[in-house]
């Protein structure tokens, strides 16, 4: 199938089914891990007709998400003498494929690119909707630029060879899509396991289509797109005190999910049996839901460093009820340090 995306300056299609070819009058640089290398380039690149096509391998993880490796990649189009009308190709997951948008966005002032995710988190968000970026020290996703591809191609057959824990890492993100914009889908998930193509391929078209309706309305998230957000408030704050390397982002983010769900039991904006389903679903994919903060106001200190917060108030996404979120800058400290502290070592 195929879910288009209308955005005011650009219209792109996200095609989920098996790879076709892809024509390209124009040279090419696939930018990929040593992991998806060995497993599936050469089942890429015979998908490719282009003028030239060239690969550029940069390090597999989370933690290689940093300006050292854009510059890896723009040598390597600089060798290439990649012009305005070359393209770049993100054959990986959510990390490569932020690092390949945000150096297309900056290649010559910005050139084009393809999204060809390969794991499950990827499919279902991370490569829908122009997010592009890098992080730092002072946190996730702190550099960056939207940036639109001209294209994604999602193919099932690459979720074949992804580790458990890598597609646990999907689900939860897909559980983020259900519980903020659908219930009727997370019933559906709590009836219905991820353990067949046929159940996946439904779940991963539900949240494309859930994610390019989000996009389509507000593609630089200045409103209904921060939803997207859940559990990311304190996923990205686990991370960064991880040091990106104790948890996938999907894990981070499902923990996140369980810290967002007792906030807003706490404000009353969600019934206790909600948040146990929602945890509940979680475990059930062995996504971790229970993290030991070292120190709660340090962790609550790095909440300003989060892009959506703005001066000295800190937004929070959190849901009211499952299939409804609220984007709040009005929950109180108290609040949030009393939530923290029922997760402290």
């Amino acid at each position: 199938m195929t879910v288009n995306i209308t955005l005011p300056d650009c219209s792109y299609d996200i095609h989920i089914n098996r790879l076709k070819t892809i024509q390209l009058n124009a040279k090419v640089v696939v930018v990929t891990n040593p992991t998806i290398s060995a497993l599936h380039l050469d089942y890429l690149l015979l998908k490719i007709e282009a003028k030239e096509v060239s690969v550029v391998t940069i390090p597999d993880g989370e933690q290689y998400k940093t300006m050292d490796t854009i510059l890896t990649i723009l040598d390597h189009c600089f060798t290439q003498k990649l012009n305005r009308k070359s393209v770049l190709i993100a054959f990986g997951g959510g990390v490569i494929g932020d690092m390949t948008g945000f150096a297309a966005s900056i290649y010559q002032r910005g050139i084009d690119f393809i999204q060809i995710p390969t794991t499950l988190l990827s499919q279902v968000d991370a490569s829908v909707g122009g997010k592009t970026g890098i992080n730092n020290k002072f946190g996730k996703n702190l550099i960056g630029a939207f940036h639109q591809p001209i294209a994604v191609f999602i193919d099932p057959y690459f979720l074949s060879t992804l580790p458990k824990r890598e597609f646990g890492a999907g689900v939860a993100e897909i559980i983020k899509m259900a519980v903020c914009f659908n219930n009727d889908f997370f019933v559906w998930l709590e009836n219905n396991r991820l353990d067949s193509v046929e159940n996946t391929a439904i779940a991963i078209q539900k949240s494309v289509q859930t994610k390019a309706w989000v996009v389509g309305q507000d593609e630089k998230e200045q409103g209904i797109r921060a939803a997207l957000n859940y559990g990311h408030t304190f996923g990205h704050v686990i991370e960064n005190e991880t040091q990106y390397e104790t948890y996938l982002h999907g894990e981070a983010v499902g923990i996140g999910m369980v810290m967002a769900n007792n906030l807003a039991v706490k404000v009353g904006l969600m019934k206790q049996e909600e948040a146990i389903r929602i945890k509940n679903l979680l475990d059930s994919y062995d996504i971790p839901t229970t993290y030991g903060i070292k120190d709660v106001e340090d962790f609550y200190n790095h909440f300003f460093l989060d892009k959506k917060s703005l001066d000295d108030k800190i937004k929070f996404i959190v849901p009211v009820g499952i299939g409804d979120c609220k984007i709040t800058d009005e929950i109180s400290k108290n609040d949030v340090i009393e939530i923290l502290k029922g997760f402290q070592k």
